[in-house]
């Protein structure tokens, strides 16, 4: 099969830096599933994976977790799908990724495509559907069905893939929604997905957040780096719980979090598929019911850019964007419809 790989660990700038290969078609077993794929998404974690460093991989390494296809084969104890069906999934770090003609999923980790989204459209999703999902629903506890509606929510780093679908998710439970952007694009970017209030996470927020009426804000959600952290804990409530997907060395002081009582929360939607949680087809029922959502019109996909076909070149393109930081939304690469 045709696949998008890598030897060497290269800059995004190096030709090298990605290879169009070939390599054996692998065959579903288990509960796997094998998709036939359509289109792909890039996400920083694909560049923090590809990053430099002095390792060589033979076989070449398959990079890619984010997807949309068509399931062309099913393992003997799958009971979810069949052959033809559409779908959309991140996958599983541990295990050779999407960016490949074919690729061997857990089913438990699938959803259904949204029917009214493109495979472009669809695969811009799963990753930070995920990602925010679990932040919100899982970690902080926020109740999706509305039983916290009023209370508030700030998505900090609110404009890139995580949280363009994390503010709809949000609105959709009820919660008002206080988004951070830092340029003008980003910024009509979160209003037109739903943002009630947006601040700039360049300038100073607890005067900005406190000028509209909040003192404190019942939850926070870290979608892009620590380096927020302490204003995080001014702006939290007693009680309030905060969540992050940011792997740090910066400092965290803990004492104002011990004296509210705050909760700090670790998300990464790799977690149940890399240790098979007992709880992984939540994975598929969460995927399930975004898609529902969407088909319904009350959620949109985050696409921005997209890129054809899926070759090495246009892999190399899409992270090179990524990597900029300035990414609004989503960069997918698709093959030709």
């Amino acid at each position: 099969m045709k696949a998008v790989a890598l030897t060497h660990y290269l800059p995004v700038d190096n030709p090298e830096a990605f290879l169009d290969v070939e390599l054996p078609k692998p065959a579903a077993l288990a509960r796997d599933l094998l998709v036939s794929v359509k289109a792909v998404s890039v996400n920083p974690v694909d560049t923090k994976v590809r990053k430099p460093k002095d390792k060589v991989e033979d076989p070449p390494r398959v990079l890619g977790w984010d997807a949309s296809g068509v399931v062309e084969a099913v393992g003997p104890e799958c009971t979810l799908f069949k052959p033809g069906d559409e779908v959309y999934y991140a996958g599983d770090i541990t295990r050779s990724g999407s960016n490949a003609e074919f690729q061997l999923v857990d089913e438990r980790i699938v959803g259904w495509k949204p029917k009214s989204l493109s495979f472009a459209e669809a695969a811009a999703l799963p990753l930070t559907t995920i990602t925010a999902y679990e932040s919100f629903f899982d970690r902080l506890g926020v109740d999706r069905d509305g039983g916290h509606k009023g209370q508030s929510l700030l998505i900090i780093g609110a404009g890139g893939g995580v949280g363009s679908i994390g503010i709809q998710l949000a609105k959709a439970a009820g919660l008002v929604v206080i988004a951070t952007a830092s340029r003008p694009e980003t910024t009509a970017w979160v209003k037109e997905l739903g943002a009630d209030h947006v601040v700039n996470h360049r300038q100073p927020m607890v005067e900005q957040v406190r000028n509209l009426g909040f003192h404190h804000v019942d939850h926070i959600a870290i979608f892009n780096d620590m380096r927020h952290w302490e204003t995080a804990v001014e702006l939290i409530r007693p009680q309030g719980g905060i969540v992050t997907i940011d792997d740090t060395d910066l400092p965290m002081p803990m004492g104002g979090m011990k004296t509210k009582a705050a909760s700090l929360h670790w998300e990464l939607m790799f977690t149940r598929a890399m240790f098979e949680t007992p709880d992984m087809i939540e994975q598929h029922k969460l995927l399930t019911y975004v898609a529902q959502e969407i088909d319904a019109g009350r959620i949109r996909s985050t696409l921005d850019t997209v890129l054809t076909p899926i070759n090495a070149e246009n892999i190399r393109a899409a992270h090179a964007l990524i990597e900029t930081g300035k990414a609004r939304g989503k960069v997918v690469v698709a093959q030709p419809s």
